[in-house]
This record gives structure tokens, C-alpha cells and sequence, in this order.
């Protein structure tokens, strides 16, 4: 087929790059710092409500004596106080947040319209998939209800930071066995950066972004470029090919979430370093434990899907 040179998508690449890198540094250096000044205010409103719960603690045990009514009523101020500061510094967040995302997805842009500068696009027009782009939004959305909803928080301790079990890498990878690589890492970037953005990991969506189109690249790539997945095969070939392929996605992110995490809470949101080692040494046993699961159900989802989606002239060969 004949290809011809586009230059329109790494144009476009190109001016949202300096755009996002224009509101990355405005925003780092406005809003996200008063985010930073919050975060400081609500460490000590936190300390402050520690040392009143443990001194109504004592007080109820009769190892101390003291005004329980005053207590308990300090106790709800500071509450409410960190309840606001909580709110505030996440409103502060979101703008540089945005920003990022910006800044990775123009990078993206960039590279593609870089490729096709140089390598050119077919000049045959091709049609849009709209079955297969319904079905992207639909995992794209069961990836925000599998973080956003079907979650558990663990806070890192000493910090304002936290992490969580979730279901969201299950759609992520499901996706990338359905759709291939490019579509399902789509539907896990798009689903998974929404689910942070409006949530208390605003801060994460960037990196989600980035690492969740991995995931899905890795797992299209070994499923579907490699093993060709979704043409005729035995049921037990069917197995073992998604397995794997799962496993290599899911291994990635073992790897890279808390590495990309630590340089990214380091570097771009100036997390002190001791807290950021911690992160990763939390992160690297959250993520595993989100990855046996995740290699477990998207597999079973997989294989109960791939003959119903078939008898229903549903299914997408690759």
C-alpha cells in the first residue's frame, strides 16, 4: 500500500509539548506550591489530632485525667480543619497534575507524528472500528470503576502519601487481550488517569498515563504480534498464550511503577526522598499483589468472553 509523509499529528504533538511544558512550569511554580504549603499545614493539624485522640484514649482508660468535653470538641475542630486543608490541597494539585498528563500525552503525539514524518501513512482512507472503539470505552470505564471504586487505600506512615489495592489492572490488561495493544492500552491509560484526576491521586496521573499504555503495548505485543492470540487455536494454547501475556504486562509494571514512581515523586512533585524510598518499597509489594490477581481474573474474564464475544460477531481478530 502507498504510503505518503503526514506531518499534521506531529505539528499538532509539537504545540501541545510547548503548551503543557508552558503550564507545567506556571503551575509547578503557583498552584502546586500552595498545595505543598497545605500538605505542611495538614502534617501538623494530623499530629495535633493524634496527640488529642491518644490523650481521650487515656483519659477513657483512667491512666490520665483531663476535660474529656474539651477534648472531644478540639478533637472535632481539628477534624473538620484537616477535612478542609485535605480538599484545598487537592484543589491546589489538580492544576499541574493536568498539566502533565498534557506534557506525556503531547510526547506521545509527537512520537507518533515523528514516525509518521518519516516512515509516511497509508493514502488509502481507513475506517474507524466503531464496535471496536464502543468496546474500548466500555473497558476504559470498567478501569475507572476498578480503581475508583474497587479499592483499597494504604497510607505510607510518616507522610501524606498513600497506595492501594485496586481492580483496575484487570480491565487494563481484559482490554489489551480483546483489543490489542494500541486500543487497550488506551482504554487502561484513559480509564485509570480519569479515576486518578478525580480522586485523591491526582498526582499519579501522569504516571498512570505512561504506565498503563505500557501495560497494554506489552500485552498486545506477546498476545497478539507474537503468539497471534486471537486467531484459531486450542483451547489450551488459548491458555497459555494469555497467561503469559499477562504476566509479561503485569511483570512491567512490577518493575516500573515504583521505580518510575520514585524519580516521579522525587523530581516532579519534590517528595523528600526518604519518603519517596518508602513509596517504592510499598509500591513494589502492592503492585505484586495487584498483579496476581490481575493475571488471575483478566485470564478467566479472557477465556469466559472470547467464545461468547465469537458467537456474537463480536470478536476482533488481530
Amino acid at each position: 500500500m502507498e504510503k505518503k509523509k503526514s506531518y499534521g499529528v506531529l505539528i499538532a504533538g509539537a504545540i501541545l509539548l510547548i503548551l503543557g511544558i508552558i503550564l507545567a512550569v506556571v503551575t509547578h511554580n503557583s498552584s502546586y506550591q500552595e498545595s505543598v504549603a497545605y500538605g505542611s499545614q495538614l502534617s501538623d493539624v494530623k499530629a495535633q489530632l493524634e496527640e488529642v485522640e491518644a490523650s481521650i484514649e487515656a483519659i477513657n482508660a483512667g491512666t490520665a485525667t483531663g476535660d474529656l468535653d474539651a477534648l472531644n470538641t478540639q478533637k472535632d475542630e481539628l477534624s473538620a480543619q484537616k477535612s478542609t486543608l485535605s480538599d484545598e490541597k487537592l484543589s491546589a494539585e489538580r492544576p499541574y497534575s493536568y498539566s502533565l498528563v498534557l506534557v506525556f500525552f503531547a510526547i506521545l503525539l509527537t512520537i507518533k507524528g515523528l514516525y509518521n514524518a518519516i516512515a509516511g501513512v497509508p493514502s488509502a482512507e481507513k475506517k474507524v472500528d466503531v464496535t471496536k472503539l464502543a468496546q474500548a470505552g466500555l473497558l476504559a470505564a470498567l478501569c475507572y470503576i476498578g480503581f475508583a471504586f474497587l479499592k483499597f487505600d494504604i497510607p505510607v506512615p510518616g507522610s501524606l502519601e498513600k497506595t492501594a489495592v485496586h481492580f483496575g489492572n484487570v480491565f487494563c490488561v481484559l482490554a489489551a487481550l480483546l483489543l490489542g495493544g494500541y486500543w487497550g492500552g488506551l482504554a487502561g491509560a484513559v480509564g485509570m488517569t480519569i479515576a486518578d484526576l478525580t480522586t485523591a491521586y491526582v498526582t499519579s496521573a501522569p504516571k498512570t498515563f505512561l504506565l498503563k499504555l505500557c501495560i497494554g503495548l506489552i500485552v498486545g505485543l506477546v498476545a497478539h504480534k507474537i503468539f497471534h492470540l486471537s486467531a484459531e487455536h486450542s483451547k489450551k494454547y488459548v491458555a497459555r498464550v494469555t497467561i503469559l501475556a499477562s504476566v509479561c504486562g503485569m511483570a512491567f509494571n512490577i518493575v516500573a511503577d515504583p521505580l518510575v514512581g520514585y524519580f516521579y515523586k522525587t523530581y516532579l512533585l519534590g517528595v523528600p526522598q526518604d519518603i519517596s524510598k518508602a513509596l517504592a518499597k510499598i509500591a513494589t509489594g502492592v503492585t505484586a499483589f495487584n498483579a496476581v490477581w490481575a493475571v488471575v481474573l483478566a485470564t478467566v474474564l479472557y477465556l469466559a468472553l472470547r467464545p461468547a464475544l465469537k458467537k456474537a460477531g463480536l470478536f476482533h481478530e488481530m
